[in-house]
């Protein structure tokens, strides 16, 4: 059995003095003081002196080892010893062989497929437990507000296309109703290659239509009620009006 240790480092590999030591600041706040999360690189070491991790590279894997504790881009923090592994040194090397053809560098992305992701599934296949919560739970955060926003889009999208669809049959039929209506009034069929009057009017009040079913979901508001309310009581006055003798 073999101890496995998890290096955990502070992100200060920006190129920008003002961001890595805002991002300091960040870890300090929400991982010192309440203990929520931040931004973090972590390794994994197990049987030697080496830790391994992945990272972007444009070509080839982007597993990569190096002293432990000694990754010269990031800041280093702690260690957290999470347990001992059964596996042999034979299949820890089995392991690394099989994770450098699996993560290729290329495939890396910040909030679904970075170095805590790979040391997690390292973990998992080592038979130890994962890393703590708060070492991504920024990346995992991020990924499910995405991943939200996304699906989110897309439904509403479907919803549009759909709400459309149906709003172009209705409009079809009540149009065909309304020049059955028309020429039975008339007495007489249209002949080909004639436009009725009703046509254009149909074709000037199919924008119209359109837009009225798509604005049928926005709430009313409170003046807009009123003024309803309004006009269909003087419509009503109206109507008596002309209704007396």
């Amino acid at each position: 059995m073999a101890e496995v240790v998890v290096h955990i480092y502070d992100v200060t590999n920006t190129g920008s003095d003002k961001t890595n030591n805002t991002i300091l600041q960040i870890n300090r706040i929400f991982k010192d003081g309440i203990g929520l999360g931040g931004i973090f690189h972590s390794a994994i070491q197990v049987y030697g002196n080496d830790e391994w991790s992945y990272g972007y590279c444009e070509q080839g894997t982007g597993v990569f080892r190096c002293p432990s504790s000694k990754n010269p881009m990031y800041t280093y923090r702690e260690k957290i010893v999470l347990g001992r592994t059964d596996c042999t040194i034979f299949m820890v090397n089995q392991i690394f062989r099989e994770l450098t053809r699996e993560w290729p560098g290329h495939t890396y992305d910040l909030l679904s497929r970075n170095c805590n992701h790979f040391c997690d599934v390292l973990c998992d296949r080592l038979g130890v437990p994962k890393l703590p919560g708060w070492v991504n739970r920024f990346a995992h955060a991020g990924d499910t507000a995405l991943e939200v926003a996304e699906t989110t889009a897309m439904r509403l999208k479907q919803a549009k296309t759909e709400l459309l669809s149906a709003s172009k049959v209705a409009y079809r039929f009540l149009s065909n109703v309304t020049s059955s209506v028309t020429n039975s009034t008339n007495g007489s069929p249209q002949q080909p290659g004639t436009v009725n009057n009703s046509d254009n009017v149909n074709s000037r009040m199919q924008g119209t239509w359109l837009k009225g079913m798509l604005n049928t979901s926005k709430p009313s508001t409170s003046t807009e009620i009123e003024k309803k309310d309004e006009d269909a009581n003087h419509d009503s006055e109206v109507l008596q009006f002309q209704q007396q003798p």
